[in-house]
This record gives C-alpha cells, structure tokens and sequence, in this order.
C-alpha cells in the first residue's frame, strides 16, 4: 500500500525548521512514502529536497494556477488555482500530516486534518492552551525529531 504524507509548515522557514523538513522528507523516500506538499517554499521545498535528493515521489498541491510556482524539488506539480483553498486538497489527499513549525497557513491545514479524522504529527510545531495556560487535549502526536516524526506518522496509517 502506498503511503501519502503531507509535510507542512512555514514557506518563511528558518535554516532549524529546513534541515528538519529536509529529513523528514528524506526519511519518507526512503520508506516508499508519497510526500506531498504545498508545493512552494520553506519547509515545503526543504521536503520536496529531502525526499526528491533520497529517490522519492514528490507532489506540490500549488496554490496559484501556475506550475512554474513549483519549488524545483517538486516531481509533479498540481496548479489548482484555489489559493489558500489547496489546503483542503493537501489535507484530504494524505494518509497523515507532519507539520515542522507554525504558521497561519499551517494552522489551518492542521485544524483541517484533524477535523476530517488525519492523523497529526507536530514537529517544533504549537501548542493549544485552554483558558487555564493547560495544554488542550487536541490528538495530536508530537515528536522531537525527525526520525520520531516519520516513525509516528507511518504507524498512525499503519493502524
């Protein structure tokens, strides 16, 4: 069975979120997993690097209507001219999402994950308090490393 992954996080990402994203995608490939993306930069094209680099499929769901957005690390390009809407494509053509770090934009395919029943894994991502300062019980996986990452994404479809 071929597994989709969806990597998430900043298209502003700085050089500790991209080495992460870089080997998460890497780790991907190398366990035969589709990795899918945003298509764009940041910790999606340090994905789409990981991945591409370890002989892996990499797929860009673009926001805009244009496949020449696509990072270079990107195999096939999907210009869906949604805009931020290509956020419930990613999020419904995973098995499982990653996110490494936080954005607005990340936020939103994190809630859509989990609101349509994907597994989530955060990686250096947020955290959700209640109105106490107490973390929210969200269902959310949370790893500290790549490696834990890949390992906890991969087990939550295999299940």
């Amino acid at each position: 069975m071929t597994r989709y992954v969806a990597v998430v996080g900043p298209g502003d990402a700085g050089p500790d979120l991209v080495a992460l994203a870089e080997e998460v995608g890497a780790r991907l490939a190398r366990a035969g997993a589709v990795v899918l993306t945003g298509g764009l930069g940041g910790v999606m094209a340090a994905a789409s690097r990981g991945a591409a680099e370890a002989g892996g499929l990499t797929v860009g769901l673009l926001p805009g209507a244009d496949r020449a957005e696509a990072n270079p690390h990107v195999r096939v390009a999907v210009p869906t001219g949604l805009g931020q809407g290509r956020n419930v494509l990613l999020v419904r053509a995973c098995d499982v999402l990653i996110c490494v770090g936080g954005s607005w934009g990340t936020l939103s395919e994190v809630a859509l994950a989990r609101r349509l029943g994907r597994p989530v894994v955060a990686l250096a991502g947020w955290t959700v308090l209640d109105p106490t300062g107490r973390p929210v019980e969200d269902g959310i996986l949370r790893a500290s490393t790549a490696a834990q990452a890949v390992d906890l994404a991969l087990r939550a479809i295999d299940r």
